[in-house]
C-alpha cells in the first residue's frame, strides 16, 4: 500500500455550506485545509440568496477570506427566481439553482412546496445550460418521516427528470439504496453527490448523538452499503459532495430542536480516503473527489496555487475548532484518521 500519494490539482466538493459572518470567516480557511480548491456554495443564507446582486456579493465575501479558492456559487429557487433571473445569473457566471423542500432542513423556511410554478423556470435553466441542485426529500407528514423522505422524493426526481431531459440535475447527498438506483436509472443529465460522513453513518450514529445528525439522516447498513459501493464504483454519475455544516456548539447541543448538519470541511480529502482504503478502493478516490465532479459541472477554475498530497500517518481530529460558543464540532472528533492532507505551494 502506498504511503503517500501526490495529485495534478486539489479535490473539489460540490456541497460546502460556509455560512455568513463570524462563522464564514471560521469555516472558509478549513476549505483548502481539507484539500480542496473548488468549492460549490450552498445558497441558504439567512436570508436566502434569491437575487444575483446578493450572490455576487456574498462570493466577494469568501474571496476576500480565501481568494486561492474557486467558489461556484447558486441561487435559491423561490418564485424571485425567474426565467429573467436565470439568464441574469448565467450572464454573471452563476453556476446553478438549490431547491430546498420547504422546512426540510437548515434554512428552508422559504423553499418548494410545489415544483409546477417553477418549470418556466427550469425551461430557462435548460436551455442556458445551469445546473439544478435537488434537496431530495419530502416534508414528514401522513406517511412520510425521516426515513422514507427521500425514496418518496424520488418520483419527482424522475419526472423533472423526463420534462427537462437535458437540465443538468444533481439528487445532492444520497442516503439511500433507492437514491442510488434512481440516478442510475436516469440518463447522463442527472448526477449525484455523496457526503464524506454518510459513508461511515447508519441511524444508531445519529440516533441519540447530535453532533452525527443530518438532513437527510444516515439510515440502514444496507443504504451505507450502496453508498459505498456506488462512490468507488468509478461510475462518473456519482462524485463528492460534503454537505460540510457547519453549526456552532450551542445550537448542536440543545436537547431538542438540534440543528441538523455535520462539520466536515477541514478534513474532507481525509474522511473519503479513509473509506475508499477500507472499502480497497483507494484507486478509484481520484475520479470521485477530483475529476467526475469537475467534468459534469464543466467547470472553469482558476490556477490552483497549492498542491495536495495524501500522507498516511496517525491523524487526530480535534475536538473543537474555533472558540467559545461559536466552536464547530468536527465529525470524528477525538479520533484517529490513517490519512492526513498536506498543503503545499503549487
Amino acid at each position: 500500500m502506498l504511503d503517500s500519494i501526490s495529485f495534478d490539482r486539489p479535490a473539489a466538493d460540490f456541497h460546502v455550506h460556509v455560512r455568513d459572518g463570524d462563522m464564514m470567516k471560521l469555516v472558509v480557511p478549513t476549505i483548502k485545509e481539507g484539500g480542496v480548491s473548488v468549492a460549490y456554495i450552498m445558497p441558504n443564507l439567512v436570508p436566502p440568496l434569491t437575487k444575483v446582486e446578493d450572490v455576487l456579493s456574498y462570493q466577494k465575501r469568501l474571496e476576500d477570506v480565501d481568494p486561492t479558492i474557486t467558489y461556484c456559487m447558486s441561487l435559491y429557487l423561490s418564485p424571485a427566481v425567474t426565467p429573467d433571473v436565470i439568464r441574469e445569473a448565467k450572464k454573471a457566471g452563476i453556476v446553478g439553482v438549490k431547491c430546498y423542500p420547504a422546512g426540510v432542513t437548515t434554512n428552508s423556511e422559504h423553499g418548494v412546496a410545489s415544483y409546477s410554478p417553477f418549470y418556466p423556470t427550469f425551461a430557462a435553466m435548460e436551455e442556458v445550460d445551469m445546473v439544478l441542485n435537488l434537496h431530495g426529500e419530502c416534508p414528514s407528514g401522513g406517511h412520510i418521516h425521516v426515513m422514507n423522505a427521500e425514496e418518496e422524493f424520488l418520483p419527482t426526481l424522475k419526472d423533472l427528470h423526463r420534462r427537462f431531459p437535458k437540465l443538468r440535475i444533481i439528487l445532492e447527498h444520497c442516503t439511500s439504496a433507492s437514491a442510488v438506483n434512481a440516478v442510475k436509472d436516469c440518463g447522463p443529465t442527472v448526477a449525484a453527490t455523496i457526503t464524506a460522513h454518510h459513508l461511515f453513518l447508519t441511524l444508531d450514529n445519529w440516533a441519540g448523538n447530535s453532533f452525527n445528525f443530518c438532513k437527510p439522516v444516515a439510515k440502514f447498513p444496507s443504504d451505507r452499503e450502496a453508498l459505498i459501493e456506488a462512490a468507488t464504483s468509478g461510475n462518473p454519475k456519482f462524485f463528492f459532495g460534503s454537505d460540510s455544516a457547519p453549526h456552532p456548539i450551542v445550537n448542536k447541543e440543545k436537547g431538542k430542536n438540534a440543528s441538523a448538519g455535520v462539520y466536515t470541511q477541514s478534513h474532507a480529502l481525509a474522511y473519503v480516503a479513509e473509506a475508499f482504503e477500507k472499502a480497497g478502493k483507494f484507486d478509484k478516490l481520484k475520479g470521485f473527489a477530483f475529476d467526475f465532479g469537475r467534468a459534469f459541472y464543466k467547470i472553469e477554475e482558476k490556477p490552483s496555487t497549492f498542491r495536495v498530497t495524501l500522507k498516511k500517518e496517525r491523524n487526530i481530529v480535534p475536538s473543537l475548532i474555533g472558540k467559545g460558543n461559536g466552536a464547530i464540532v468536527p465529525f470524528k472528533a477525538g479520533e484517529e484518521l490513517s490519512w492526513q492532507v498536506i498543503i503545499e505551494a503549487a
